[in-house]
């Protein structure tokens, strides 16, 4: 059985033997809990974002990077390929989990929660459970977890808080732009799960995105990042059964929010985040090979002029 956990514990040592290189910073607390800083109290860096991205998968991904352009404007890019698509992506970097502990709070994702079960129902469709004694979160927040919140997630995990590891980084941050885009597969099949779609026939899933310019405020970063995906994130996956019409509704085009940045969105919706189609929340384009036919579909499109008006960039 693929521990997320195991494979995720050995993207963090590597991490932890190269600290001042990727300019991280390990804190290990009173109840042996370590929380890694990879964006917080430190700068980060694009190195630190991809092991934080190859842990949220639990070490089931390889991802890389490259510079790209967007009409003409040279950008960072993160490509991302994952062999085990439905346990790398559902199983563990789904943000699926609300940390809210006393007065803090983060979005959690990672293989912890395949330890948690956080949400119970996404286990049960891949037919996963993990079992480790070592837990790993990831948590995107402004600020570091304490004791208590360690102590709440080893007990969620059913494992001693020594055994847990929390990195942590804001959305405003360059560690917060590299793993947000390199969600861009777990976005398509994210949505496809949604849609019904049984994720286990997705063989192989691939995919590259831009990696978002550092905004000095989060809900700007939350926007900004976003789009990387929505308007010009592009994923390949290779399948063994492919459905017209359900992958013809995967690509973000298809949302009714679609069009315009996503600070836009969420500024248009009052900051309800309820009042958002959740299907904005996918890939700009998807091209998909089906196995037992060797024939491959491509749907969506990207988006050059609202992904360059997301991030503000000012030609001079």
């Amino acid at each position: 059985m693929l521990s997320v956990n195991e494979g995720a514990m050995a993207v963090i040592e590597e991490m932890l033997d190269y600290t001042e290189e990727l300019k991280v910073k390990a804190h290990e607390l009173s109840n042996g809990g370590l929380v890694i800083d990879c964006g917080v109290e430190v700068e980060g860096s694009y190195a630190a974002g991809l092991m934080f991205s190859d842990a949220c998968m639990g070490g089931l991904a390889t991802t890389s990077l490259r510079t790209g352009e967007i009409a003409g404007v040279p950008l960072q890019f993160i490509d991302v390929v994952c062999d085990h698509p439905a346990i790398a992506c559902l199983g563990a970097q789904k943000a699926g989990w609300q940390i809210s502990v006393g007065d803090y709070f983060a979005m959690g994702s990672g293989p912890a929660r395949a330890l948690a079960l956080k949400p119970k129902k996404t286990y049960e469709r891949i037919e996963y459970e993990d079992d480790s004694d070592g837990a790993v979160i990831a948590l995107e927040s402004r600020k570091l977890p304490d004791e208590k919140v360690i102590e709440y997630i080893a007990e969620s995990c059913d494992v001693d808080p020594s055994g847990v590891v929390a990195l942590v980084a804001p959305t405003a941050s360059i560690v917060g732009s590299v793993q947000v885009s390199a969600r861009v597969v777990e976005t398509a099949v994210f949505k496809l799960n949604e849609l019904g779609y049984d994720t286990r026939k997705i063989a192989v899933g691939a995919g590259c995105a831009p990696i978002a310019p550092v905004v000095k405020n989060d809900m700007m970063a939350m926007g900004a990042t976003n789009d990387s995906v929505i308007y010009y994130g592009a994923v390949q996956l290779s399948v063994s059964e492919f459905d017209e019409e359900l992958f013809k509704k995967v690509p973000s085009e298809t949302s009714r929010d679609y069009g315009k940045p996503f600070y836009q969105t969420f500024e248009d919706a009052g900051h309800d985040f309820y009042k958002i189609d959740p299907y904005i929340f996918a890939p700009a384009s998807i091209t998909v090979n089906e196995l037992s036919t060797g024939k491959t579909y491509q749907m969506g499109r990207l988006n050059a002029e609202v992904i360059l008006e997301s991030y503000g960039i000012q030609r001079l």
